[in-house]
């Protein structure tokens, strides 16, 4: 499908990292190089091709995506190259494929690593000889487009396994970008942040300024599996839950994403205080665990108690029999998500 021409400038970031796949994508974009985008769901890879697209001397042409992984071969095969009349049952009409469609601009081949062999076989002589056959016919029609490929995993992968063809993996990367996860340019979330909030105030007629700073720290430590669309997602979410406040709290945060980073925190303390099980005594590696737990909940009984699936009057008893409560709370006001 035709997607709307976006630019450079809608590419939000502040990280080093980003910087450079930016500006090399900037340098390509003007050129008909091939254009390889390796990175997981939602770091942008759409975006940036678009961005590549409206950049370059195709920019009055149209800009096509295809999601490859969205179709069997048989049908990714008619969807990009189109097919005459009664070339199979059904095809009352003549009908021009995706890659017909975008002749003159740049079509996205997302997932292309789920693309069946003898799709990519076709695919290769497109770009060994720039020309295409429609289903159902024997004639060759020249075609003139820019092919921008996207995978979430390394394509060099599946060619050693024989599910990618090698020469068609080197015709795509004349150029290879790979976007970074947003846990790993995690200074990236406040400005983008900021971003979608401009997007949102404006269609829900809001007045938010910003994160609190609980707010902040919290996006900061969640590990984003979902990357820039998760975080989108959030603050999308967050701005409908506001009430008129001007700035985004916890509360307003969505409580899918609570409950990840209390599930990823649990297992981290486990994770540490199982470490020294093997060697201590029963009743010492017992006493360290509840502790570990208690510190990590800042003494948080009903929360600790949870996590060590036990009941709260099991607790106080294992407390008592520890003497843990003689040790210093430092924080007695914690806060709980």
């Amino acid at each position: 499908m035709t997607r709307r021409k976006v630019t450079f400038a809608n590419i939000v970031y502040r990280s080093q990292k980003m910087d450079r796949i930016v500006r090399t994508a900037q340098q390509v974009a003007p050129t008909d190089a091939r254009v390889l985008l390796i990175g997981e769901t939602g770091t942008g890879k759409e975006l940036l091709a678009n961005a590549i697209h409206s950049s370059s001397e195709r920019s009055e042409g149209k800009f096509v995506v295809v999601n490859c992984s969205a179709l069997p071969g048989d049908l990714l095969e008619m969807e990009l190259f189109g097919h005459e009349k009664g070339a199979f049952t059904g095809a009352v009409y003549s009908r021009r494929g995706k890659l017909e469609q975008a002749a003159g601009g740049t079509i996205l081949l997302d997932e292309i690593g789920e693309m069946a062999l003898p799709v990519q076989a076709k695919l290769l002589r497109v770009l060994e000889e720039g020309v295409i056959e429609r289903l159902g016919s024997g004639d060759s029609i020249p075609l003139d487009v820019r092919i921008i490929a996207a995978s979430t995993q390394p394509l060099v992968r599946r060619t050693q396994d024989g599910e990618f063809l090698q020469e068609l993996y080197y015709r795509l990367k004349e150029v290879h970008l790979n976007l970074p996860p947003l846990r790993e340019r995690k200074e990236d979330i406040p400005v983008l942040a900021d971003y979608f909030f401009g997007l949102y105030n404006q269609q829900y007629r809001k007045h938010i300024k910003g994160l609190s700073d609980a707010a902040l720290q919290f996006l900061l430590r969640h590990d984003w599996p979902g990357n820039v669309r998760e975080l989108h997602h959030v603050i999308k979410c967050a701005v409908l839950m506001n009430d008129g406040s001007d700035l985004v709290w916890l509360e307003h945060i969505p409580l899918d994403i609570h409950l990840a980073e209390t599930a990823r925190n649990t297992q981290q303390v486990e994770t540490k205080a199982n470490e020294v099980l093997d060697i201590l005594t029963l009743d010492e590696a017992e006493k360290r665990h509840i502790l570990r737990i208690l510190e990590f909940t800042r003494f948080n009984k009903s929360q600790a108690a949870n996590i060590l699936k036990i009941s709260r009057p099991t607790l106080d008893r294992k407390i008592e029999k520890y003497k843990l409560h003689e040790i210093r709370i430092r924080d007695k006001s914690p806060r709980e998500l």
